[in-house]
Formats: structure tokens, sequence, C-alpha cells
């Protein structure tokens, strides 16, 4: 099972690069977040480099292949290794 490592780098399938900070729970539903920080955006997603909250499980998911063909990553956010580096 995959799990959300804080101080780790991820990669966005749009190539921006995300450095999670912690999880946390949404004070009023209960829901797990994962707190990162957006970097190297370079205009390729919806948001600008900054912090972020985002569903664990959005977080986890698979990236929409029909919506997305041309994506070679599997998952939306994926952990960066030191061999990507």
């Amino acid at each position: 099972m995959r799990e959300v490592k804080p101080y780790t780098l991820y990669r966005h399938f749009k190539g921006s690069r995300a450095l999670v900070i912690t999880t946390a729970k949404h004070s009023e539903t209960g829901e797990d977040l994962v707190i990162y920080c957006c970097m190297d955006n370079k205009g390729n997603t919806n948001h600008k480099d900054g912090i972020y909250a985002r569903p664990l499980e959005m977080f986890l998911s698979e990236v929409d292949h029909e919506k997305y063909p041309n994506v070679k990553q599997k998952y939306r956010f994926e952990e960066i290794t030191s061999e990507d580096l």
C-alpha cells in the first residue's frame, strides 16, 4: 500500500515537484489531508508555487489516463528517488 512520507519530494504528473510537509485531518469532516509545498510549477498545473492541502485519497490516486492519455506516470504524485535527481 502506498503511503505519504513527510519531508519527501514527489513529482506531480504534470511536472512540478511537491515537498510533503505533513498530513492533517480536516477539523470538520475528519478527512485525511496532505499538506505540501508546490514548486517548479512553470505554469504546467492549475495552481502556482505555494503551500496546498489536498485530500490524501486524491494525492495517492492514479492519473486519469483517459483525460491525460500522453502521461506516462501511473500516479498523480510519485516519490522522487535519488535515481531521479
